[in-house]
């Protein structure tokens, strides 16, 4: 039986999901942390800033970035001026817009992944809440698998993934990370509002699980997307548009915000 959580109510997505379990290749995008044998009809879905985490994970790389080089401050406010406009000419939603990558463009994927790792660890690691450690806690002792999917670039979401010991993460990247960021999502699997739920289904169909039993957890109205294909979806100090949300639909609401 799960813990009290509240008190209302109650994809992979590359070219090659049938390879997604049993192997240590690490795509872009995707960063398996722990191996777990498959068949177990239950994994825990989790957003991370503002989920299981009270920082912002991408805004702390850029500020870390930015101060080992100062000029990337003037570049990356153009770069993702830039991108903004351009997202927004070509008729993307102002939300998707304004989540382009300028702030992080001519940065290369090694010097993220570097700063990602000292990060999450460093600085990061006292951001989550001890209720979010003992939410994963009762998970792994329940044998339910453990997915990261988040909208943050996928350095950092590996990274942080590792801290705290995910089986699977989900966080934005191309396939091949070689070379510089342009500040392009372009080809890049981005997943980020509806765009998680294609990633979860993919996830949960590789790996054997059976949705209506599973746990999705988020903290924005962004997320409810792939909260609602789980049986049990749980919202996480939640922001307003959010917990209406949640309260319409029976969620669960927690607050894991006052406490670190």
């Amino acid at each position: 039986m799960a813990p009290d959580v509240g008190s209302t109510g109650r994809h992979r997505t590359t070219c090659r999901n049938h390879e997604l379990v049993g192997r240590e290749e690490r795509f872009a995008h995707v960063g398996t942390t722990r191996g777990t044998t498959m068949g177990n009809e239950v994994a825990a879905y989790f957003d991370l800033d503002g989920t299981l985490l009270n920082a912002s994970s991408e805004k702390t790389l850029t500020a870390h970035l930015a101060r080992r080089r100062p000029w990337r401050i003037p570049w990356g406010a153009v770069a993702w001026t830039t991108g903004f406009l351009t997202n927004v000419l070509r008729g993307r939603a102002v939300y998707d817009a304004a989540r382009n990558r300028g702030h992080l463009s001519l940065a290369s994927f090694s010097v993220l992944e570097r700063y990602s790792n000292h990060l999450a660890n460093e600085r990061l690691r006292s951001h989550v809440p001890q209720q979010a450690w003992d939410r994963l806690t009762w998970h792994r002792q329940q044998g339910h698998r453990l997915v990261l999917v988040t909208a943050t670039v996928a350095p950092m979401a590996e990274a942080m993934a590792k801290v705290l010991s995910m089986d699977e993460v989900y966080g934005c990247g191309p396939e091949v990370r070689t070379g510089r960021l342009s500040g392009s999502e372009h080809g890049w699997s981005v997943p980020r509002r509806k765009g998680k739920v294609p990633v979860v289904q993919a996830d949960a169909a590789a790996n054997g699980h059976d949705l209506s039993k599973c746990y999705g957890y988020g903290n924005t109205l962004a997320d409810s997307w792939f909260m609602g294909l789980c049986g049990h979806a749980v919202a996480v100090s939640p922001e307003g548009s959010l917990r209406r949300h949640a309260e319409s639909n029976g969620w669960d609401i927690v607050d894991w915000s006052s406490e670190v």
